[in-house]
């Protein structure tokens, strides 16, 4: 099973390979900060908004349900805090 935080991370990454563009790069597309993006991608940041995924999104040019329809999403760890 995979934790949330990490699923979104695994996503982001293979979204930049599948479009050959770095994510620093992305960062440039979508107006999401590049230190928050760092963050997210390297662990840091355990919480990224719905309204940050759709930013990144945004600069994708693909839909939240784009995003979340993957497998990564599967069988997430249930998160209780």
């Amino acid at each position: 099973m995979t934790d949330t935080a990490t699923a979104v991370r695994t996503r982001i990454l293979e979204l930049c390979a599948q479009r050959k563009i770095t994510v620093n790069r992305l960062a440039t597309l979508n107006g999401v900060t590049q230190s928050t993006l760092n963050n997210i991608v390297s662990g840091r940041n355990h919480s990224a908004t719905v309204s940050t995924i759709k930013k990144l999104c945004d600069g994708l040019d693909i839909s939240l349900r784009e995003f979340f329809d993957n497998p990564a999403f599967d069988d997430l760890e249930q998160e209780l805090r």
